[in-house]
């Protein structure tokens, strides 16, 4: 027996005292706010609880350890400290997916109690073991220096808003995701709800000749055990093609180490995972495919037997590339090789589902709740409206949680025991089931005039998509689409190829192809002007894409701000000793001969309450801020008022929350669902419109797959446009990093800068840090710490610099940043540390180490 005070109430425990606190706390006292990030590592900081007024991890922290202990949860901060302390995170505009923020908030309760007015290096420090993948941490550290003030009763105004286009309106909801009021999917908690768990394929290629559950299924508290012959309908799932099999038969062959084998459905998480410990598989081990290029010969192994291994190639052609290349004053020549790397979103993938009528309801965390709609009523044999999604908070996506993932697994689990279930998935099984960044490498040739003028492009890029499709050939033709990034090149050549393996599969992630590109253009501009002569600025200025400019895939564009962002950067690259600069362009919607559409509906539910349903997913990136702001710009509705649903009973069907489109596709559908209900208003209360809705929808349906012959192709209805600079002191360590972003009409100046700052630490990280390698089809490293995820101590400042130049297409001229934050980096830094030190680099990540210097400045 053990005795400790939690959150000022006295508690007697005679349980099991080698589980974690965090175990405890979550499962046994319900208290939610502390989060499993990663799992018991101690490295992601989400768990973060104050015992005897010190900071500890309570995933790392034994019951046993905490006799006669005081313990406070974020749910036990005195009131009014809680209070101004995430009401300034808020404020500060640093809650985004949220999921970090409740650890962040405590961390910050801790530090300014024990140090009231700490220095930026003193917060960077403090927070160094709270892991962000949204922020970059540059609005947390802010949010802890306005805690400072505010807790010492200096007054720090909070931004002001009424809640229109172009006003700093803080994040929907923020307040209750900062003091965990808000429940993610993995803080639900049913009556009488069962836990399930996975047993995945122990190697990337093998025959599976049988499965033994024996054991397994006579362990108390077990309900049953699934096997792949437990799914009623289609087994096959996939967002374009359907080549994921839910689970993996006896008698198939395993296509990479996340395939899954069978399910667990027990009593308990910790039931239900000794199971999957006691179920024994009988394989043929096969050599698996892990080498791309091997893949495409001739005579290799396939991946899927009925199936070529090339899955698909763009190609991209314009002019005569390799004569004029030829004809070329100056030619430069490189080959690349880009890292897989994760998507490390905080929230791990869960899913609760329990029965509903004659279907279920499933709460979800994905990114496309009508795809996840459509694909479980696939595998259950259901019509799709006898499958309900409401959407839960999301705690991170990034494009990693596009793919279905656990929904199918305790969709069908709960369907057929007809009873609530809920599966989570550890740290380190996320990071072996879901899809990555693609490796890519690349074979890049360009050319100009003596004059630097651009003349050619050439390009034969080849990415790994892993074991299944996921959306990989879209990746790889953006890579195609974006080879010549924001310069305008009158003859290419361009081609990339989408190749299975049976390594881990490789679908969206911010970016979606661009990234990889854009570095190896970016490194061979700075060579083309080190061999010509050029000044790099002048080069890159007199070479953008303007008004009426081709992009590489022939597309006329419009609204194009590449050179308004050169020039914001201008001065400082000029001063600057050891500078790197690189530009971007990403398109907004998926585009490529698809369609983008978005539905909305605007309910008035009384005089003092309008509802906005639609299907998009908010992950941090602040899609529910610019439905709210839209409507209110249309029709002065108080912001106060209005609450936004997910949820496919409204039936609003919008498809994944991808490829930058949230803003335009959701933005010109409430314009369209406004209309009548501006005109309704001129005659009406809200009281008086009580209970009626307005629809409205806005398509996109005249875009062209690259490479097909139209005379004037549309590849996207819209892009985003970037500069970016990356400077080094002497020491060669980052001082400073300055990002100038088009954004056409920037709709939340604060969300905006967030995103591009969250954005670019991402980007660094790519560019610096972080690999996922594998090796024979297997992982060298499972944890997340291993990652190498920048840490706030290892960040430098980055600076948003705003460039408004209006879109043609997007409410009030409006431009998706949700991913082009990161485009230019990785080539911004190699170019950088080539000017420090010579060495041309080709490969990411680039491997240094990055340490920004010591920096007091208040940050601005």
């Amino acid at each position: 027996m053990i005795e400790f005070i939690l959150n000022s109430q006295k508690v007697t425990y005679t349980g099991d005292t080698n589980q974690s606190l965090l175990t405890y706390l979550r499962n046994e006292q319900h208290i939610t706010s502390p989060k499993d990030g990663c799992s018991g590592e101690g490295t992601c900081g989400a768990c973060l609880v104050d015992i005897n007024g010190k900071p500890k991890l309570a995933c790392k922290t034994k019951l046993s350890d905490v006799h006669g202990a005081e313990i406070h949860t974020v749910e036990g901060i005195e009131e009014k400290s809680k209070t101004i302390i995430a009401q300034s995170f808020v404020d500060a505009g640093a809650v985004q997916c949220g999921f970090c923020t409740p650890g962040l908030v405590m961390r910050t309760f801790l530090l300014l109690q024990g140090n009231p007015e700490p220095t930026i290096d003193q917060i960077k420090k403090a927070i160094s073991t709270n892991l962000c993948r949204c922020t970059g941490y540059i609005k947390i550290i802010d949010a802890v220096q306005i805690s400072a003030k505010r807790l010492q009763g200096h007054l720090v105004p909070k931004p002001e808003s009424k809640g229109k286009v172009g006003e700093r309106l803080t994040k929907y909801q923020a307040f209750d995701t900062a003091t965990g009021k808000r429940l993610y999917t993995d803080d639900l908690f049913m009556e009488g709800m069962l836990f399930a768990a996975l047993k995945f394929s122990d190697h990337p290629k093998a025959i599976v000749n049988a499965i033994d559950i024996s054991k397994a299924r006579v362990l108390p508290g077990v309900h049953k055990i699934f096997l792949a012959t437990d799914v009623p309908g289609q087994r096959n799932v996939g967002i374009i093609y359907n080549d994921w099999p839910l689970m993996i038969d006896i008698g198939e062959t395993t296509n990479y180490i996340g395939d899954v084998l069978a399910g667990v459905v027990a009593e308990s998480e910790e039931i239900a995972r000794k199971a999957v410990e006691l179920i024994r598989v009988d394989y043929t081990v096969l050599e698996p495919v892990v080498d791309p290029h091997r893949a495409i010969l001739p005579g290799s192994p396939r991946v899927h037997p009925t199936k070529d291994n090339l899955l698909d190639v763009c190609k991209v052609k314009r002019g005569n590339a390799m004569e004029t290349i030829k004809q070329s004053d100056i030619v430069v020549h490189g080959v690349f090789q880009t890292q897989r790397i994760e998507h490390a979103f905080l929230e791990k993938e869960s899913a609760v589902a329990k029965p509903e009528g004659g279907g279920i309801i499933l709460y979800s965390q994905s990114q496309g709740i009508y795809e996840d709609q459509r694909q479980v009523a696939s595998l259950l044999g259901l019509k799709t409206h006898q499958v309900h999604v409401e959407l839960l908070p999301n705690g991170g996506g990034f494009g990693g949680k596009e793919d279905l993932s656990v929904q199918g697994h305790v969709s069908l689990y709960a369907f057929l025991l007809k009873n609530p279930v809920k599966l989570t998935l550890t740290r380190q099984e996320s990071i072996r089931m879901h899809p990555k960044r693609h490796p890519v490498s690349m074979d890049m040739t360009i050319a100009c005039t003596k004059d630097g003028k651009l003349t050619a492009a050439w390009l034969d890029a080849v990415g790994d998509t892993g074991a299944y499709a996921s959306v990989g050939t879209k990746v790889m033709e953006r890579v195609a689409g974006h080879a010549t990034g924001g310069y305008y090149f009158p003859n290419v050549e361009l081609q990339a190829k989408t190749v299975y393996t049976n390594n881990i599969p490789s679908g969206a992630m911010r970016g979606f192809g661009a990234n990889q590109v854009t570095f190896a253009l970016e490194v061979l501009i700075d060579e083309l002007c080190q061999k010509g002569g050029f000044d790099r600025w002048q080069f890159r200025y007199n070479n953008a894409l303007v008004d009426g400019s081709l992009t590489s895939t022939g597309q006329k564009v419009y609204g194009v701000g590449i050179q308004e962002c050169l020039l914001a950067l201008k001065e400082d690259f000029y001063k600057a000793r050891y500078a790197g600069i690189a530009c971007g362009i990403k398109n907004s919607g998926v585009g490529n001969g698809m369609v983008d559409q978005s539905g909305v509906r605007i309910t008035i539910a009384s005089g003092n309450h309008v509802i906005i349903d639609h299907g998009w997913t908010e992950m941090g990136q602040g899609v529910q801020n610019m439905a709210i702001q839209t409507l209110c710009t249309e029709t002065d509705i108080n912001p106060e008022i209005i609450e936004v649903r997910i949820d496919t009973q409204a039936q609003i069907k919008t498809g994944m929350t991808t490829s930058s489109r949230g803003t335009a596709l959701l933005g010109l559908a409430i314009i369209d669902a406004s209309k009548s209900l501006k005109e309704d208003l001129k005659t009406h209360s809200l009281k008086d419109l009580a209970g009626t809705s307005y629809d409205g929808e806005f398509t996109c349906n005249w875009t062209n797959k690259p490479g097909v012959d139209v005379p004037e192709p549309v590849i996207h209805y819209s892009y985003g446009y970037a500069a970016q600079l990356c400077i080094l002191n002497d020491s060669g360590e980052i001082e400073r990093f300055i990002a100038a972003h088009d954004g056409g009409k920037i709709m939340n100046p604060l969300l905006f800068e967030g995103q591009i700052q969250g954005a670019v630490h991402m980007g660094l990280g790519y560019a610096l840090t972080e690999d996922l390698p594998m090796k024979d089809g297997f992982l060298v490293s499972d944890r997340l710490r291993d990652l190498k995820i920048l840490k706030a101590t290892e960040t430098p400042l980055i600076e948003v610099r705003f460039v408004e130049k209006a879109d043609p297409v997007g409410p009030y001229g409006a431009k998706g940043v949700g991913e082009i934050g990161l485009v230019p980096t990785a080539g911004a830094v190699a170019n950088a540390y080539t000017q420090f030190d010579g060495i041309r680099r080709y490969q990411l990540p680039l491997k240094i180490a990055i340490k920004p210097p010591s920096c007091q400045l208040k940050h601005e």
